[in-house]
């Protein structure tokens, strides 16, 4: 099968989808936390899911059922049709960590499902590329929320701020991203599953939600690119989505002026909630706006664990071949 390799571990962090304004088009990666596949190739043909560590036992070992097993069978399906080297059965054992709280809007099914895909593309010899490797990590998406969106595995998978133009035909664009850029994120101890979250949505928007829509996303890639982070702040504002999610998370509108009482330059929801992220000029300054935020949330009953990260420039990552 073009390698040697009987086991691989890959490492894919935790992502922030639709960054305010931009819903369904533009997404990025964090450096932590994130989650860890590892794949053993077995004698025996199949996929089987092997193990799944930090999850409390609530996701799907059924291999048909769970969306890394999903991905990498329908990336050795591809594999298959497309004759890869005489392409021969091959088996599978998978074994996922979770590093990421399930429901919490940080591309939790994303990681699980990028780090899988890419662990098995390189035990096998790395066939594909990572741009090739996004219609299979998509397809954990189809499983997990029932659409095969690309916000969260684009970012996981490629790193940097990506964003997507289209789905018909795909086609993905990475962006630049701001040198002094750093992002507090806080996950308050809550769950908030994406198909919930989508339900809420209205299903058609008036011409002036929509014009002051386009008018921020614009200004936030542009903010992406002149690196201008206040910018890009006031670009979030989200008229469509947020007003709709943001009833579904206690505490919100407290936490999110709170993170700006601190100079953070914008905070919105991170994908659907209800976990948020705040951009910030500085690393000092991601710390002072979770900490107001973990004091919001406080003060309403819930705790939360809260991260500060800047933008991970490489997306998942190998960690071990053997």
């Amino acid at each position: 099968m073009g390698s040697q390799l009987t086991s691989v571990s890959v490492f894919a962090p935790a992502t922030v989808a639709n960054v305010g304004s931009a819903f369904d088009v533009l997404g990025l990666a964090l450096e932590a936390p994130g989650d860890t596949a590892t794949i053993r190739r077995t004698p025996e043909p199949g996929i089987r899911i092997a193990d799944i560590s930090g999850d409390g036992g609530r996701l799907p070992r059924d291999t048909e059922k769970n969306t890394a097993g999903v991905s990498v069978a329908a990336l050795l399906t591809h594999l298959k049709k497309s004759d890869f080297h005489s392409y021969a059965p091959v088996g599978m054992d998978i074994s996922l960590e979770k590093g990421l709280p399930i429901g919490s809007g940080l591309g939790s099914s994303s990681a699980s499902t990028v780090a899988a895909v890419v662990a098995a593309n390189e035990l096998l010899g790395s066939p594909l590329s990572r741009q090739e490797l996004l219609p299979f990590a998509m397809e954990g998406e189809r499983i997990a929320c029932g659409a095969a969106h690309a916000d969260n595995v684009a970012p996981c998978l490629l790193g940097g701020f990506v964003l997507i133009r289209s789905y018909k035909p795909l086609d993905i664009i990475t962006l630049p991203s701001p040198r002094d850029i750093w992002l507090a994120i806080i996950s308050p101890a809550l769950e908030l599953c994406t198909s919930d979250a989508r339900r809420v949505l209205k299903r058609s928007v008036t011409l002036e939600s929509a014009v002051s829509q386009w008018g921020n996303v614009a200004a936030l890639v542009a903010g992406i690119y002149k690196n201008d982070i206040t910018l890009m702040g006031r670009a979030l504002e989200d008229t469509i989505i947020e007003p709709e999610r943001a009833a579904l998370i206690p505490g919100y509108q407290a936490a999110k002026d709170a993170a700006l009482a601190t100079g953070a330059a914008g905070c919105s929801i991170s994908g659907s909630g209800p976990s948020l992220f705040a951009l910030c000029h500085s690393e000092q300054r991601a710390h002072d706006a979770n900490k107001a935020m973990e004091q919001a949330f406080s003060a309403a009953g819930i705790s939360s664990k809260q991260y500060v990260s800047r933008v991970n420039q490489t997306g998942a990552r190998v960690m071990e071949r053997e």
